[in-house]
């Protein structure tokens, strides 16, 4: 498949990622992908895989996925870890897997990690990867309820957004507020800007 033409007489920007929160923090840095699609790849993790190691490896396998697609684009692929300790909290399969991560989280400090990969037409790739400290507030039971009943841990690594409802629980916030919503912008900025793509 080849890649459309972009605006603007730069090569294509392809978003590897369905995520609407990575689409619209780029948007934040004035780029506008001309396409965004998912890359359906198997995100279990290795025997002993470490929360930084898997969330490199995932985002560079995304970045493959769609580079295959989509040749003589620049790619953007990202992937979010949340880890509690050497734990790793994924995207909760249901509503109890989402109630049993948020008592895990409840009162003590974990970490986001969000890796960034991208690619140029020319075949030139890199990465980043951000890590930010996160502290929730001792949560009750109703305040946990409440958050499940408003259904915002849909889809979300750790059972959480920290940019809706559950905002309100962060007390501790070190790093890129960014990287914990899915897309680290100095990071990104950083990582298109030295493959050649400069937001306008």
């Amino acid at each position: 498949m080849t890649a459309p033409a972009a605006a603007a007489g730069r090569a294509p920007l392809v978003l590897a990622s369905a995520s609407p929160r990575r689409l619209e923090l780029l948007g934040q840095i004035g780029l506008v992908p001309d396409v965004v699609e998912a890359c359906d790849i198997d995100e279990t993790p290795s025997p002993g895989e470490t929360p930084r190691r898997l969330a490199v490896r995932l985002a560079s396998a995304k970045l493959a996925a769609a580079l295959g697609r989509h040749p003589g684009a620049f790619v953007l692929a990202a992937d979010t870890v949340v880890a509690l300790g050497r734990r790793l909290l994924g995207k909760p399969d249901d509503e109890a897997d989402a109630e049993r991560m948020l008592g895990l989280l409840s009162g003590r400090a974990h970490r986001v990690l969000t890796a960034v990969a991208a690619a140029a037409p020319g075949g030139a790739k890199g990465g980043r990867l951000s890590e930010t400290r996160v502290r929730m507030k001792r949560l009750t039971g109703a305040e946990i309820a409440a958050y499940l009943a408003s259904g915002e841990w849909r889809g979300k690594a750790g059972g959480y957004g920290v940019q809706g409802r559950a905002g309100a629980f962060v007390t501790v916030l070190s790093g890129s507020y960014t990287g914990v919503v899915g897309l680290p912008l100095y990071e990104t900025h950083a990582l298109l800007s030295g493959l050649g793509l400069k937001a306008p």
